[in-house]
């Protein structure tokens, strides 16, 4: 199911890396809450800096995010 205008608020991001490929493809593991609930989804950025292109090839949702632990 795929949710168009959804609002997502950015909370941190999880993972990260980065690969050579004509420029610079990211992929980036995020928290975000929707609504009340924190999920975690993963994007791949694709940048050519020289191009001032940059581009989201997909972003999609993994999961509900681990709770946060708790001190004690």
């Amino acid at each position: 199911m795929i949710l168009q205008n959804s609002v997502l608020e950015f909370k941190k991001v999880v993972n990260a890396k980065e690969q050579v490929a004509s420029g610079m493809m990211y992929y980036i593991t995020l928290e975000a809450m929707d609504g009340d609930k924190k999920k975690v989804y993963e994007a791949k950025v694709w940048d050519k800096p020289w191009l001032n292109f940059k581009e989201v090839q997909e972003f999609k949702l993994v999961g509900d995010a681990p709770p946060a632990a708790s001190s004690t």
